[in-house]
């Protein structure tokens, strides 16, 4: 035997175990002697199918990817917990509703919904935000969005939309894209869709990471108290860093930078003790309220303004820990809507009636089995008995005789025969006996005929940056479709919602006359109050906290500006990050070497909130030829962004073209401390939205 082949025979990457707990086995737990080598008959012979070491790990290779999620595909998880701030007895018997103080374990997953799980995180999307919360009642899931409206009423019309949404079945693209024929097609012959068309044209399916955007529960559900009288209930997250999202042209650039940009934002705040907070709101209302309102809040395509329920906070949502093993714990996590506690119920909305039948039927599916509730991810963390047995992929291991009720064990001389567990009418959930009844038809509630008047409240309720934003949207997805009718089609729903944001979409588009106005099933309203809730732009921060800064520096930088900044950044609860041509970093004016975060190709300014350039005169001119850091400052310019500078820099500044433009959100830094801090107050705002306004002139 040679040596080299003595060598080999370990495998080139074999290590010798440290211990017995360090010892490799199979999947049944048999040590294994080599992972490297397949079994053969002679040294270069045949490999041999009796060994079950070699099969079994190509076995589970072979079976690692499950079925994806149709819809919410691409997603990530985060476990936290929940602690109510303010109990609700009046409202619901739910224990999670009525301890003060007490942390409940959560895990929450964000997700896209259109794409598939390899699409990029910043496409025009609704996101998931479904939070299971692991009550000492049972586990409680509140599946929702961050956009409070649905496109249909129906659940039976949600294969539709979503094929209508996914790449067209003869080419198999676009991907994560609405920008097509289909998904136009079938939102311009469905008016009930309009209200949520509003929400999708809008920044909030570009938002800036997950920290910073709101989640609904979308449906009304009911709250029922010890009393047996229920109330209606929303649900609202309220992200503690107020919301932010980003524009279209820099989420294409980042999309091509970072697909994972908003994943990369999430483990990187929480690795880093920056615990991101969002405080659950309800809206509460009875029967009265929902008699006279305008709308019926059994429809999933509408809202109830804040402004005439106002949200009550009860409580907080913490994410403090990444996950161990994505695939364990943020693929195989099933969320249901039907899985609630007593003191919450659903109400007769038929889209939620729908999801609570489609959620079970899908994690059959996707997780092989009945027993998906033994992974761990999905276990309730309360004890758990009941009489089901058996079945694909089963983890418990039921002991005694009785495994059917009612039944007599226990109760003879042989106490030790259990008879197993009983329902109990006192602490068992109970459904709210709703009054209920009628014919059995297939038609849809005259109630929920109006699909235009919230549709035009969001949009009147925007400031005219949004509004710009949305019809810059409608107008790109439109001009991406091919067929004239359906853009003709489409801009007819929207003189409904208003003449004006219409006549833009269609001088964008190219077409000479507006078209006649789509048939409404009901005249809308057109004097709905503004409702400033439901503005992005209202509703930012004060602060720069949870924010990243990105400082762009390169040899001879001022020393004592850079740490102005990076202290004036930290001191408010940002992040920073350095950028320099090299990602070894810089040498600053005090002789020291700062190392990079990014390298300038690595690091644009679409990754970053506000940005600092801080070189010296002979380095502007070094770089100013140089495309990525033209482009890191034209493009926080051209995104509205807060720059801070030093004088140095206008070489590279006018090369960009930004020197002669600079404006209010442009800050000099060059005297240190004072001014550091003063820009990154002025980076509270976010933006510097009146910069759009003066290009658009």
């Amino acid at each position: 035997m040679s040596d080299d082949f003595k060598l080999s025979k370990g495998g080139a990457n074999h290590q010798e175990p440290r211990g017995d707990d360090d010892v490799m086995t199979t999947a049944q737990g048999a040590p294994v002697a080599d992972d490297q080598n397949w079994l053969t008959a002679g040294p270069r012979g045949p490999q041999l199918v009796e060994d079950q070491v070699a099969r079994e790990k190509i076995f589970h290779f072979d079976h690692e990817r499950i079925p994806e999620r149709v819809v919410h595909a691409r997603g990530y998880g985060v476990h936290g917990h929940f602690e109510l701030k303010k109990a609700i007895p009046e409202y619901s018997r739910a224990a999670i509703f009525n301890e003060v103080g007490v942390k409940t374990p959560t895990f929450t997953r964000f997700s896209t919904v259109a794409g598939n799980k390899g699409s990029p995180d910043l496409a025009r999307d609704v996101r998931g935000f479904a939070t299971k919360f692991y009550t000492r009642e049972g586990n409680w899931d509140l599946v929702g969005n961050n956009i409070p409206v649905f496109f249909i009423q129906d659940a039976i019309k949600f294969p539709d939309l979503i094929h209508a949404a996914k790449p067209a079945p003869d080419r198999g693209f676009p991907q994560a894209q609405t920008a097509h024929d289909n998904f136009w097609d079938f939102i311009s012959l469905s008016p009930e869709s309009m209200n949520m068309v509003m929400w999708i044209m809008s920044d909030r399916t570009i938002p800036r990471s997950f920290r910073f955007m709101e989640g609904f529960g979308v449906h009304t559900f009911r709250l029922v108290n010890e009393k047996g009288e229920a109330h209606f209930v929303k649900f609202h997250w309220k992200p503690r860093l107020g919301l932010q999202s980003v524009i279209w042209n820099e989420a294409l650039k980042v999309n091509g930078m970072d697909p994972d940009f908003h994943r990369r934002d999430m483990w990187d705040a929480i690795e880093a003790g920056d615990f991101p907070q969002w405080d659950l709101g309800i809206q509460v209302f009875d029967e009265e309220f929902a008699e006279q309102f305008e709308f019926d809040v059994l429809d999933a395509t509408k809202i109830i303004p804040e402004e005439q329920v106002p949200v009550e906070i009860i409580g907080t949502l913490t994410l403090d820990a990444n996950v161990d093993n994505f695939f364990a714990e943020t693929e195989q996590v099933a969320f249901c809507t039907q899985n609630i506690v007593p003191g919450i119920d659903f109400t007769e909305d038929p889209l939620l009636q729908g999801r609570n039948f489609s959620y079970l039927d899908t994690q059959l599916k996707r997780l092989g089995s009945p027993n998906f509730t033994h992974i761990p991810i999905n276990a309730p963390k309360c004890p758990v008995r009941h009489f089901q047995q058996d079945g694909h992929m089963a983890m418990h291991n039921p002991k005694g005789r009785a495994n059917y009720e009612p039944n007599s064990w226990g109760d003879t001389d042989k106490p030790n025969e259990g008879r197993g567990p009983r329902a109990c009418p006192e602490r068992g959930f109970t459904s709210y006996p709703a009054d209920v009844g009628g014919p059995k038809v297939r038609v849809r509630s005259e109630t929920f005929a109006d699909h235009y008047s919230q549709a035009r409240q969001f949009y009147v309720s925007q400031t005219p940056v949004e509004q710009t934003h949305m019809a810059n949207a409608l107008t790109f997805e439109l001009s991406k479709v091919e067929r004239m009718d359906i853009r003709k089609r489409m801009i007819g729903h929207l003189r409904h919602i208003d003449e004006g944001l219409a006549q833009e979409v269609a001088d964008g588009i190219g077409l000479e006359q507006l078209p006649e106005k789509v048939p409404a099933a009901r005249e809308p309203i057109t004097d709905l109050p503004e409702s400033p809730a439901l503005s992005i732009v209202r509703n930012g921060p004060d602060s720069f906290e949870g924010r990243k800064l990105g400082i762009y520096i390169a040899e001879g930088a001022d020393a004592d500006v850079v740490a102005a900044l990076k202290q004036a950044a930290q001191d408010a609860g940002g992040m920073v990050e350095i950028v320099a041509p090299h990602v070894a970093g810089a040498r600053l004016s005090d002789g020291s070497m700062m190392e990079a975060d990014e390298k300038i190709d690595g690091g644009p300014s679409v990754t970053y909130d506000a940005v600092a350039v801080v070189m010296s005169e002979e380095s502007a001119r070094r770089y100013n030829t140089d495309k990525p850091s033209v482009d890191f400052v034209y493009d926080a310019f051209a995104h509205a962004k807060f720059v801070a500078y030093v004088p140095t820099v206008q070489p590279l500044f006018e090369t960009a073209g930004v020197w002669n433009w600079m404006d209010d959100g442009f800050v000099d830094v060059s005297s240190g401390e004072k001014a550091a801090k003063a820009f990154i107050e002025k980076c509270g705002q976010l933006r510097f939205w009146d910069r759009e306004s003066v290009k658009q002139d």
